[in-house]
């Protein structure tokens, strides 16, 4: 798997995921001002990702932090955690693993300033060892859900692009493919940046995993006539009712999945859950810029000059469409996801 984000000679390593398939490249951060950049401009996007990315940026934002007392560097690191915050409101993975970098240089306090900048190193690479191990057991418990012979449709990209490594749906389906099951994806090009059909697409084929690119407008088709068993999906903030927020068009492939009886699960790890957010109508969406709607990729113009648009990042499919949560630690009915993944909240931050 290429890697997504890494922490590589002192600098934050990120695949700039907005030149593929064209381009593989890579763009070294050195301060957090771009990491920053890179996580609201989708140089690194997927929930997963951004939450390691933003660790990481926190951990590289302290390192040219030059107080010497705690107090005062423990002021510094919390503005460029409150920086990285702003980035992108919808995906709490984003404000988790912020949280989990604040909450362990308070753990530090004690220590002298050297020791704790590398110990937010060791955070920050933690978090994304954390996520390839997490994605690796949704996968494994994921695999129950796909028969041997199917057709999975999955929407946007939830592969190891979008994570540490691995992925969540599509870590799903490779651990289907693993075992050996004869499989295929419909990915779904994913309106309007196409991460479907930019990434999903690309990732699978790498992988030799069989992969047919669809547009949005075909699934309902697709179902009606027999030709996808199940959706997988990934997830950007799942509340405690088990709501879920994913990539815009979501919703609309949970409800054509339910007109045909086609099961419908989200695969996503702990760290996507909110349980202190009781329902999908408190999510804040994200909003962004027209021009992705009225531009292929940015370049070509495909609407007249001056349309309004509307362009919400992500849209809510309410649990009740949801046929169950894939997790590192199993498979819920969405009505059973916060009794039985509390104590996996926020855990406890080792010192």
């Amino acid at each position: 798997m290429v890697p997504t984000v890494e922490w590589k000679d002192g600098a934050v390593r990120i695949l700039d995921q907005s030149r593929l398939p064209d381009k593989v490249e890579f763009v070294e951060c050195h301060d957090y001002e771009t990491v920053g950049i890179a996580i609201k401009e989708l140089w690194v996007r997927g929930a997963p990702a951004i939450g390691i990315t933003a660790a990481m940026g926190v951990a590289l934002g302290a390192q040219a932090v030059k107080a010497t007392e705690f107090d005062a560097f423990r002021a510094a690191v919390w503005a460029i955690a409150d920086h990285l915050a702003a980035t992108r409101p919808t995906a709490v993975n984003l404000f988790w693993a912020i949280e989990r970098m604040k909450r362990r240089l308070d753990a530090l306090h004690a220590e002298p300033i050297p020791a704790i900048k590398q110990k937010l190193i060791a955070e920050a690479q933690a978090v994304l060892e954390e996520d390839i191990a997490m994605n690796r057991a949704i996968g494994r418990h994921g695999t129950a859900v796909i028969a041997d012979g199917q057709t999975i449709l999955t929407h946007c990209n939830a592969g190891a692009l979008a994570t540490g490594g691995y992925g969540t749906a599509l870590g799903v389906v490779r651990a289907a493919w693993e075992e050996g099951k004869k499989i295929r994806v419909m990915a779904d090009e994913t309106r309007p940046v196409l991460q479907g059909a930019r990434l999903t697409a690309w990732e699978l084929m790498q992988d030799g995993i069989p992969v047919t690119l669809i547009t949005d407008s075909m699934a309902g088709a697709l179902m009606g006539q027999g030709l996808i068993h199940v959706c997988v999906v990934g997830a950007d903030r799942i509340t405690a009712n088990g709501d879920v927020a994913n990539k815009i068009g979501t919703y609309s492939v949970a409800v054509l999945a339910h007109a045909h009886g086609i099961p419908f699960y989200v695969a996503a790890p702990s760290s996507t859950i909110d349980l202190s957010m009781p329902s999908g109508e408190h999510i804040p969406i994200e909003q962004r810029d027209p021009h992705e709607v009225t531009h292929v990729r940015g370049k070509e113009p495909i609407a007249p000059e001056g349309v309004e648009v509307f362009n919400p990042a992500f849209d809510v499919t309410p649990a009740r469409l949801i046929t169950g949560i894939i997790t590192e630690q199993g498979i819920f009915k969405p009505g059973d996801l916060a009794a039985q993944m509390r104590p996996f909240f926020l855990p406890p931050i080792p010192v």
